[in-house]
């Protein structure tokens, strides 16, 4: 049985993650030459290639990925006993590594996360801004502990530690001719007023794709962004219309800048707010406090 030296997987996750030997090898500063060494060394140990040096798309092999995922599971398991050691008795210190939708960004950032640092001031913290597939990604590839999503596809390798309703709805701006409509508004009829439409990798675009397809309807925005906050400047200007959750937009509303028209849509009512995480991976001492905390502040995750 061959051993697996930890430092080749450390060069080959970063390959995975990088792409190319040269930008992996700048990013572990070492080498390029001492990168390709290792890995062959364990190439030839292992009687099968690891990873494919001409491909700078997908350079990992099935026998690359196995060892992948070996190498994370070692790294996560070794950072969550490390993290439960050295706080076994208090709380103090630790990284979490986070991945939050946009449209949810700023109920994260308004209270949450300040009372957080305060309590737990040598804790660090990384939040990316990611939106459901790109999150999904950054889980499985194990670059974050948790990520907070907005109406992502069910996987089997990540566990769902909450979910909470947050229906898509159909906003507009003051005195649009749609808010005088007396009955839901068909998706059918958004086709005849300008609208902007979210990038297909979002939550949102994802559920506003998959309502042409059960409408057979395609529709042509006069923007698309993959910005939450552009969404919003478009309907407050009074270009346009949108879909965006009631609570992403809820200042807006109280503020008389936007608002919100019933539709007719079955879909869109089926959204949800997911706190994912990689299935079978023990979230750090950390990590598992900032989720206890979101998930007792944060409106987002409150059950309504």
């Amino acid at each position: 049985m061959h051993k697996l030296p930890p430092r080749a997987l450390e060069y080959l996750n970063a390959i995975a993650r990088y792409k190319t030997l040269r930008k992996a090898a700048s990013r572990l500063n070492v080498d390029p030459s001492a990168v390709s060494r290792l890995l062959s060394q364990l190439e030839d140990n292992l009687q099968l290639p690891i990873w494919d040096r001409t491909n700078n798309r997908n350079p990992i092999t099935p026998a690359g990925d196995e060892l992948l995922q070996y190498y994370r599971k070692m790294c996560a398991s070794e950072q969550a006993t490390l993290s439960r050691l050295d706080d076994l008795l208090n709380l103090r210190t630790g990284e979490v590594r986070i991945a939050v939708a946009e449209g949810i960004i700023s109920d994260l950032i308004s209270s949450p996360l300040q009372s957080f640092l305060k309590k737990h001031k040598d804790i660090q913290l990384t939040v990316e801004m990611a939106g459901a597939q790109d999150a999904v990604n950054l889980l499985q590839e194990e670059h974050i502990d948790f990520a907070l999503t907005y109406a992502s596809v069910n996987h089997p390798k990540l566990h769902c530690h909450l979910e909470t309703d947050h229906p898509l709805e159909l906003i507009v701006p003051p005195g649009h001719e749609l808010t005088e409509q007396t009955t839901p508004v068909t998706f059918a009829s958004l086709a005849d007023y300008p609208i902007a439409l979210i990038d297909k990798s979002t939550g949102m675009g994802r559920l506003v794709t998959l309502a042409e397809e059960v409408n057979h309807l395609k529709l042509i925005p006069s923007l698309r962004t993959n910005s939450v906050a552009a969404l919003k400047s478009f309907v407050m200007s009074g270009l346009g219309i949108t879909f965006m959750p009631r609570m992403t937009v809820s200042e807006e509303i109280k503020q008389g800048k936007i608002m919100v028209v019933p539709m007719e849509n079955s879909l869109f009512p089926q959204a949800k707010v997911r706190v994912l995480s990689v299935e079978g991976r023990e979230l750090t001492l950390a990590a598992q406090a900032l989720l206890n905390h979101l998930s007792d502040t944060m409106t987002f995750l409150a059950h309504r």
